[in-house]
């Protein structure tokens, strides 16, 4: 499984966020892609006031901070 994180280096949240998925992908093994929003136009404008944002695929499982329960269930069921 891949996830996709949209991230700002300049964003406290998205490196908060980034830290907490940590022990999760050490514990279900998925592969997290990381990128920056501000080097993708398109991107930039999809999730500008959102980011950071947590994704597989088109899913969203969540945004701005991590949640934990809807990332589990989303880890279990895939």
């Amino acid at each position: 499984m891949k996830l996709t994180l949209m991230f700002r280096e300049y964003c406290s949240l998205c490196h908060k966020m980034r830290e907490q998925l940590q022990p999760y992908q050490a514990e279900y093994g998925f592969e997290l892609e990381v990128l920056d929003v501000d080097e993708d136009a398109a991107l930039e404008v999809k999730y500008d006031e959102l980011v950071p944002v947590l994704l597989d695929g088109d899913t969203e499982i969540c945004h701005w901070f991590l949640d934990e329960d809807k990332l589990k269930a989303h880890l279990a069921a895939g």
